[in-house]
Protein backbone atom coordinates (compact mmCIF):
# COMPACT_ATOMS: atom_id res chain seq x y z
CA UNK A 1 0.00 0.00 0.00
CA UNK A 2 2.81 2.42 0.89
CA UNK A 3 4.45 1.97 -2.50
CA UNK A 4 1.26 3.16 -4.19
CA UNK A 5 1.27 6.56 -2.45
CA UNK A 6 2.51 9.28 -4.79
CA UNK A 7 4.67 12.18 -3.68
CA UNK A 8 1.70 14.56 -3.94
CA UNK A 9 -0.47 12.26 -1.85
CA UNK A 10 2.27 11.78 0.73
CA UNK A 11 2.77 15.54 1.07
CA UNK A 12 -0.97 16.14 1.31
CA UNK A 13 -1.23 13.51 4.04
CA UNK A 14 1.74 14.95 5.90
CA UNK A 15 0.22 18.43 5.76
CA UNK A 16 -3.09 17.04 6.98
CA UNK A 17 -1.37 15.39 9.94
CA UNK A 18 0.48 18.56 10.92
CA UNK A 19 -2.79 20.48 10.80
CA UNK A 20 -4.32 17.78 12.99
CA UNK A 21 -1.62 18.56 15.53
CA UNK A 22 -2.50 22.24 15.19
CA UNK A 23 -6.10 21.37 16.00
CA UNK A 24 -5.01 19.52 19.13
CA UNK A 25 -5.10 15.86 18.14
CA UNK A 26 -2.91 13.63 20.31
CA UNK A 27 0.69 13.39 18.98
CA UNK A 28 0.94 9.68 19.82
CA UNK A 29 -2.12 8.92 17.73
CA UNK A 30 -0.85 10.96 14.78
CA UNK A 31 2.57 9.30 15.01
CA UNK A 32 0.97 5.85 14.94
CA UNK A 33 -0.92 6.78 11.79
CA UNK A 34 2.19 8.24 10.21
CA UNK A 35 4.26 5.11 10.83
CA UNK A 36 1.47 2.84 9.62
CA UNK A 37 0.80 4.70 6.37
CA UNK A 38 4.05 6.34 5.33
CA UNK A 39 6.83 4.34 6.98
CA UNK A 40 9.44 6.79 5.66
CA UNK A 41 9.01 10.48 4.89
CA UNK A 42 11.57 12.02 2.48
CA UNK A 43 13.15 15.02 4.19
CA UNK A 44 12.34 17.36 1.29
CA UNK A 45 8.64 16.61 1.83
CA UNK A 46 8.92 17.88 5.40
CA UNK A 47 10.53 21.12 4.22
CA UNK A 48 8.09 21.68 1.36
CA UNK A 49 5.07 21.09 3.56
CA UNK A 50 6.34 23.48 6.21
CA UNK A 51 6.96 26.14 3.54
CA UNK A 52 3.52 25.59 2.02
CA UNK A 53 1.80 25.94 5.38
CA UNK A 54 3.47 29.31 5.89
CA UNK A 55 2.71 30.43 2.33
CA UNK A 56 -0.93 29.46 2.84
CA UNK A 57 -1.24 31.74 5.84
CA UNK A 58 -0.32 29.70 8.91
CA UNK A 59 1.69 32.25 10.94
CA UNK A 60 5.37 31.54 11.52
CA UNK A 61 4.71 31.87 15.24
CA UNK A 62 2.15 29.06 15.00
CA UNK A 63 4.53 26.85 13.04
CA UNK A 64 7.09 27.60 15.76
CA UNK A 65 4.69 26.25 18.39
CA UNK A 66 4.09 23.14 16.30
CA UNK A 67 7.78 22.58 15.61
CA UNK A 68 8.54 20.52 18.70
CA UNK A 69 5.33 18.52 18.37
CA UNK A 70 5.70 17.51 14.77
CA UNK A 71 9.43 16.95 15.27
CA UNK A 72 8.49 14.45 17.97
CA UNK A 73 5.95 12.90 15.63
CA UNK A 74 8.42 12.58 12.76
CA UNK A 75 11.47 11.56 14.82
CA UNK A 76 12.85 8.34 13.43
CA UNK A 77 10.43 8.39 10.49
CA UNK A 78 12.27 10.84 8.24
CA UNK A 79 14.15 9.11 5.45
CA UNK A 80 17.66 10.53 5.03
CA UNK A 81 19.05 7.68 2.96
CA UNK A 82 20.83 8.46 -0.26
CA UNK A 83 22.57 11.55 1.06
CA UNK A 84 25.88 12.41 -0.61
CA UNK A 85 29.20 11.72 1.07
CA UNK A 86 30.54 14.85 2.77
CA UNK A 87 34.31 15.46 2.61
CA UNK A 88 36.20 16.37 5.76
CA UNK A 89 36.35 20.10 6.34
CA UNK A 90 33.14 20.81 4.40
CA UNK A 91 30.86 23.20 6.38
CA UNK A 92 28.30 20.44 6.93
CA UNK A 93 31.05 18.13 8.18
CA UNK A 94 32.06 20.84 10.65
CA UNK A 95 28.45 21.36 11.74
CA UNK A 96 28.10 17.63 12.36
CA UNK A 97 31.33 17.43 14.34
CA UNK A 98 30.11 20.31 16.48
CA UNK A 99 26.83 18.47 16.99
CA UNK A 100 28.68 15.36 18.09
CA UNK A 101 30.61 17.39 20.66
CA UNK A 102 27.36 18.95 21.91
CA UNK A 103 25.69 15.54 22.18
CA UNK A 104 28.58 14.24 24.29
CA UNK A 105 28.16 17.14 26.72
CA UNK A 106 24.41 16.54 26.96
CA UNK A 107 24.90 12.79 27.46
CA UNK A 108 27.26 13.54 30.33
CA UNK A 109 24.74 15.93 31.86
CA UNK A 110 21.94 13.37 31.50
CA UNK A 111 24.04 10.85 33.40
CA UNK A 112 24.72 13.43 36.10
CA UNK A 113 21.03 14.22 36.52
CA UNK A 114 20.45 10.63 37.64
CA UNK A 115 23.13 10.84 40.35
CA UNK A 116 21.64 13.68 42.40
CA UNK A 117 19.45 11.57 44.70
CA UNK A 118 22.46 9.53 45.87
CA UNK A 119 24.67 12.55 46.61
CA UNK A 120 25.95 13.24 50.09
CA UNK A 121 25.64 16.80 51.36
CA UNK A 122 29.41 17.33 51.29
CA UNK A 123 29.49 16.33 47.60
CA UNK A 124 26.85 18.84 46.49
CA UNK A 125 29.12 21.85 45.84
CA UNK A 126 31.52 19.93 43.60
CA UNK A 127 28.58 18.34 41.77
CA UNK A 128 26.97 21.72 41.05
CA UNK A 129 30.32 23.01 39.79
CA UNK A 130 30.42 20.07 37.37
CA UNK A 131 26.95 20.96 36.09
CA UNK A 132 28.07 24.56 35.65
CA UNK A 133 31.01 23.39 33.58
CA UNK A 134 28.70 21.38 31.33
CA UNK A 135 26.30 24.27 30.77
CA UNK A 136 29.17 26.68 30.15
CA UNK A 137 30.19 24.34 27.33
CA UNK A 138 26.64 24.25 25.96
CA UNK A 139 26.60 28.06 25.76
CA UNK A 140 29.14 27.67 22.95
CA UNK A 141 26.21 26.50 20.78
CA UNK A 142 25.50 30.19 20.11
CA UNK A 143 28.32 30.25 17.54
CA UNK A 144 26.83 27.18 15.86
CA UNK A 145 23.46 28.94 15.61
CA UNK A 146 24.95 32.24 14.42
CA UNK A 147 26.70 30.44 11.56
CA UNK A 148 23.38 28.99 10.46
CA UNK A 149 21.55 32.32 10.77
CA UNK A 150 24.19 34.52 9.11
CA UNK A 151 25.87 32.17 6.64
CA UNK A 152 23.60 29.26 5.69
CA UNK A 153 20.11 30.79 5.87
CA UNK A 154 20.87 33.64 3.42
CA UNK A 155 21.74 31.11 0.70
CA UNK A 156 18.56 29.12 1.36
CA UNK A 157 16.56 32.35 1.06
CA UNK A 158 18.06 32.94 -2.39
CA UNK A 159 16.34 29.70 -3.41
CA UNK A 160 13.08 30.97 -1.85
CA UNK A 161 13.38 28.58 1.10
CA UNK A 162 12.32 31.03 3.80
CA UNK A 163 9.85 29.23 6.07
CA UNK A 164 12.06 26.56 7.68
CA UNK A 165 14.90 29.04 8.43
CA UNK A 166 12.43 31.40 10.13
CA UNK A 167 11.08 28.59 12.27
CA UNK A 168 14.55 27.29 13.11
CA UNK A 169 15.81 30.76 14.07
CA UNK A 170 12.88 31.03 16.47
CA UNK A 171 13.88 27.71 18.02
CA UNK A 172 17.46 28.97 18.35
CA UNK A 173 16.22 31.89 20.42
CA UNK A 174 14.15 29.59 22.61
CA UNK A 175 17.20 27.40 23.26
CA UNK A 176 19.32 30.47 24.03
CA UNK A 177 16.81 31.67 26.62
CA UNK A 178 16.62 28.22 28.22
CA UNK A 179 20.41 27.96 28.46
CA UNK A 180 20.65 31.45 29.91
CA UNK A 181 18.05 30.61 32.58
CA UNK A 182 19.83 27.34 33.40
CA UNK A 183 23.18 29.06 33.82
CA UNK A 184 21.68 31.77 36.01
CA UNK A 185 20.05 29.15 38.24
CA UNK A 186 23.34 27.27 38.61
CA UNK A 187 25.06 30.46 39.76
CA UNK A 188 22.82 30.59 42.83
CA UNK A 189 24.68 29.66 46.02
CA UNK A 190 23.56 27.70 49.03
CA UNK A 191 21.00 25.46 47.33
CA UNK A 192 20.24 22.09 48.89
CA UNK A 193 19.59 18.77 47.16
CA UNK A 194 15.82 19.23 46.92
CA UNK A 195 16.24 22.66 45.33
CA UNK A 196 18.73 21.24 42.87
CA UNK A 197 16.30 18.49 41.87
CA UNK A 198 13.65 21.10 41.12
CA UNK A 199 16.11 23.17 39.04
CA UNK A 200 17.13 20.07 37.09
CA UNK A 201 13.53 19.18 36.22
CA UNK A 202 12.33 22.72 35.55
CA UNK A 203 15.37 24.32 33.85
CA UNK A 204 18.37 22.08 33.18
CA UNK A 205 16.70 19.13 31.45
CA UNK A 206 14.56 21.33 29.14
CA UNK A 207 17.62 23.38 28.18
CA UNK A 208 19.87 20.43 27.35
CA UNK A 209 16.98 18.71 25.55
CA UNK A 210 16.45 21.83 23.43
CA UNK A 211 20.04 21.49 22.19
CA UNK A 212 19.65 17.83 21.18
CA UNK A 213 16.23 18.45 19.62
CA UNK A 214 17.81 21.08 17.37
CA UNK A 215 20.55 18.63 16.43
CA UNK A 216 17.89 16.18 15.23
CA UNK A 217 16.22 18.91 13.15
CA UNK A 218 19.56 19.76 11.56
CA UNK A 219 20.69 16.22 10.87
CA UNK A 220 17.38 14.95 9.49
CA UNK A 221 16.01 18.04 7.74
CA UNK A 222 18.25 21.11 7.44
CA UNK A 223 21.53 19.57 6.29
CA UNK A 224 20.07 17.16 3.71
CA UNK A 225 17.93 19.99 2.29
CA UNK A 226 20.89 22.37 2.17
CA UNK A 227 23.17 19.84 0.51
CA UNK A 228 20.56 19.26 -2.16
CA UNK A 229 20.10 23.01 -2.71
CA UNK A 230 23.47 24.80 -2.50
CA UNK A 231 26.28 24.41 -5.05
CA UNK A 232 29.97 23.95 -4.28
CA UNK A 233 30.77 27.62 -4.84
CA UNK A 234 28.16 28.67 -2.28
CA UNK A 235 29.42 26.12 0.24
CA UNK A 236 32.95 27.41 -0.27
CA UNK A 237 31.76 30.96 0.39
CA UNK A 238 30.32 29.71 3.69
CA UNK A 239 33.56 27.87 4.42
CA UNK A 240 35.65 31.02 3.89
CA UNK A 241 33.47 33.15 6.16
CA UNK A 242 33.05 30.62 8.97
CA UNK A 243 36.28 31.57 10.84
CA UNK A 244 34.90 35.10 11.30
CA UNK A 245 32.31 33.62 13.66
CA UNK A 246 34.24 30.70 15.11
CA UNK A 247 33.61 27.08 16.01
CA UNK A 248 31.57 25.29 18.68
CA UNK A 249 33.48 22.81 20.88
CA UNK A 250 35.42 21.63 17.83
CA UNK A 251 38.43 22.83 15.85
CA UNK A 252 38.59 21.62 12.24
CA UNK A 253 41.90 20.03 11.30
CA UNK A 254 41.29 19.50 7.57
CA UNK A 255 41.46 22.23 4.93
CA UNK A 256 38.64 21.87 2.43
CA UNK A 257 39.35 22.81 -1.21
CA UNK A 258 36.46 21.88 -3.49
CA UNK A 259 37.15 20.90 -7.08
CA UNK A 260 36.15 23.19 -9.95
CA UNK A 261 35.82 26.19 -7.61
CA UNK A 262 38.33 29.00 -7.41
CA UNK A 263 40.01 28.80 -4.02
CA UNK A 264 41.95 32.02 -4.40
CA UNK A 265 41.29 34.35 -1.43
CA UNK A 266 38.87 37.11 -2.23
CA UNK A 267 40.38 40.58 -2.21
CA UNK A 268 38.65 43.88 -2.60
CA UNK A 269 39.13 45.52 -5.99
CA UNK A 270 40.35 49.07 -5.29
CA UNK A 271 40.96 51.57 -8.04
CA UNK A 272 42.31 55.10 -7.84
CA UNK A 273 39.13 56.81 -8.99
CA UNK A 274 37.89 59.50 -6.67
CA UNK A 275 34.59 59.37 -4.82
CA UNK A 276 33.64 63.01 -5.19
CA UNK A 277 31.36 64.48 -2.51
CA UNK A 278 30.05 68.05 -2.09
CA UNK A 279 32.62 68.80 0.63
CA UNK A 280 35.62 66.84 -0.66
CA UNK A 281 36.71 63.52 -2.13
CA UNK A 282 38.29 60.18 -1.28
CA UNK A 283 39.85 57.30 -3.07
CA UNK A 284 37.92 54.09 -2.47
CA UNK A 285 40.77 52.90 -0.26
CA UNK A 286 40.62 56.07 1.84
CA UNK A 287 36.86 56.01 2.18
CA UNK A 288 36.88 52.35 3.23
CA UNK A 289 39.51 53.06 5.89
CA UNK A 290 37.66 56.15 7.16
CA UNK A 291 34.37 54.27 7.54
CA UNK A 292 36.08 51.37 9.31
CA UNK A 293 37.88 53.78 11.67
CA UNK A 294 34.66 55.17 13.10
CA UNK A 295 33.94 53.81 16.64
CA UNK A 296 30.53 52.52 15.55
CA UNK A 297 29.00 49.64 13.63
CA UNK A 298 27.09 50.80 10.55
CA UNK A 299 24.77 48.91 8.24
CA UNK A 300 22.99 50.48 5.27
CA UNK A 301 19.75 49.04 3.89
CA UNK A 302 18.73 50.40 0.47
CA UNK A 303 15.28 51.61 -0.56
CA UNK A 304 14.34 48.06 -1.62
CA UNK A 305 15.02 46.82 1.93
CA UNK A 306 18.18 44.94 0.87
CA UNK A 307 21.38 45.08 2.92
CA UNK A 308 23.80 47.05 0.74
CA UNK A 309 26.76 47.78 3.03
CA UNK A 310 28.19 47.19 6.50
CA UNK A 311 31.30 48.67 8.11
CA UNK A 312 34.15 46.47 9.26
CA UNK A 313 35.59 48.23 12.30
CA UNK A 314 38.08 46.38 14.48
CA UNK A 315 35.68 46.21 17.42
CA UNK A 316 32.37 44.96 16.10
CA UNK A 317 29.34 44.78 18.34
CA UNK A 318 27.16 42.54 16.18
CA UNK A 319 28.19 39.77 13.78
CA UNK A 320 28.25 40.84 10.12
CA UNK A 321 29.57 39.02 7.05
CA UNK A 322 29.29 39.24 3.29
CA UNK A 323 26.50 36.66 3.21
CA UNK A 324 24.01 39.31 4.36
CA UNK A 325 24.64 41.55 1.32
CA UNK A 326 21.51 41.85 -0.83
CA UNK A 327 19.59 39.96 1.84
CA UNK A 328 16.15 41.29 2.77
CA UNK A 329 16.63 43.07 6.08
CA UNK A 330 13.60 41.28 7.54
CA UNK A 331 15.50 38.01 7.22
CA UNK A 332 18.38 39.41 9.30
CA UNK A 333 16.26 39.58 12.46
CA UNK A 334 14.65 36.96 14.69
CA UNK A 335 10.97 36.33 13.90
CA UNK A 336 9.93 37.97 17.16
CA UNK A 337 11.33 41.38 16.16
CA UNK A 338 10.35 41.52 12.47
CA UNK A 339 7.21 43.54 13.27
CA UNK A 340 9.43 46.31 14.71
CA UNK A 341 11.58 46.32 11.56
CA UNK A 342 8.44 46.60 9.43
CA UNK A 343 7.18 49.53 11.52
CA UNK A 344 10.45 51.45 11.23
CA UNK A 345 10.68 50.93 7.46
CA UNK A 346 7.06 51.97 6.97
CA UNK A 347 7.45 55.11 9.07
CA UNK A 348 10.70 56.11 7.36
CA UNK A 349 9.36 55.56 3.84
CA UNK A 350 6.17 57.52 4.54
CA UNK A 351 8.09 60.40 6.12
CA UNK A 352 6.29 60.04 9.45
CA UNK A 353 9.60 59.49 11.25
CA UNK A 354 13.30 59.96 10.52
CA UNK A 355 15.03 58.19 13.40
CA UNK A 356 14.45 55.50 16.03
CA UNK A 357 16.71 54.74 18.99
CA UNK A 358 17.06 51.72 21.27
CA UNK A 359 19.53 50.79 23.97
CA UNK A 360 20.23 47.42 25.51
CA UNK A 361 22.60 45.91 28.07
CA UNK A 362 24.42 42.78 26.97
CA UNK A 363 27.43 41.04 28.46
CA UNK A 364 28.36 44.03 30.59
CA UNK A 365 28.07 46.42 27.64
CA UNK A 366 25.65 49.34 27.24
CA UNK A 367 24.81 49.31 23.53
CA UNK A 368 23.05 52.22 21.82
CA UNK A 369 21.35 51.38 18.49
CA UNK A 370 19.86 54.09 16.29
CA UNK A 371 18.20 53.94 12.89
CA UNK A 372 18.20 56.91 10.52
CA UNK A 373 16.11 57.48 7.41
CA UNK A 374 18.50 58.39 4.57
CA UNK A 375 17.01 60.86 2.08
CA UNK A 376 18.36 62.86 -0.88
CA UNK A 377 18.20 66.62 -1.27
CA UNK A 378 14.62 66.36 -2.52
CA UNK A 379 13.52 64.32 0.48
CA UNK A 380 13.27 61.06 -1.48
CA UNK A 381 13.84 57.97 0.67
CA UNK A 382 17.11 56.21 -0.23
CA UNK A 383 17.35 53.71 2.60
CA UNK A 384 17.96 53.21 6.31
CA UNK A 385 21.24 53.48 8.21
CA UNK A 386 21.74 51.48 11.42
CA UNK A 387 24.40 52.84 13.78
CA UNK A 388 25.38 50.85 16.89
CA UNK A 389 27.84 51.97 19.56
CA UNK A 390 29.10 50.58 22.86
CA UNK A 391 28.80 53.45 25.37
CA UNK A 392 29.71 51.96 28.75
CA UNK A 393 32.94 53.93 29.08
CA UNK A 394 31.50 57.21 27.75
CA UNK A 395 28.55 57.03 30.16
CA UNK A 396 31.00 57.08 33.07
CA UNK A 397 32.92 60.17 31.95
CA UNK A 398 32.97 63.06 34.40
CA UNK A 399 34.57 66.49 34.53
CA UNK A 400 36.94 67.42 31.69
CA UNK A 401 40.08 66.17 29.96
CA UNK A 402 42.05 68.98 28.36
CA UNK A 403 45.51 67.36 28.33
CA UNK A 404 46.75 64.71 25.93
CA UNK A 405 46.44 61.22 27.36
CA UNK A 406 46.51 58.11 25.16
CA UNK A 407 45.17 55.76 27.81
Amino acid sequence: MNEQISNAERKALLKHMILQLHEGEAPDLVKARLIQILKNVPYNDVVEVEQELINEGLPVEEVLKLCDIHTYVLEGSIDTSGQPEIPEGHPVDTFREENQALKEVVESLNADYEKVKDLKDEELVDFINKLREGFNQLMDVDKHYIKKENLLFPFLEKYEITGPPKVMWGKHDEAREMLKAANEALRETGMDKDELLVIIDMLLKPASTAVTDMIMKEEEILFPMSLETLNESEWYDIYLQTPEIGFCLYDPVTVWKPENVSTEPQTSQVDNNKVVLPSGSFTVEELTAVLNSLPVDMTFVDKNDKVAYFSQSSERIFHRNRAILQRDVRMCHPPGSVHTVEQILSDFKSGRQSSAAFWIQKGGMFIHIEYFAVRNADGEYLGTLEVSQELSEKRNLQGERRLLNYK
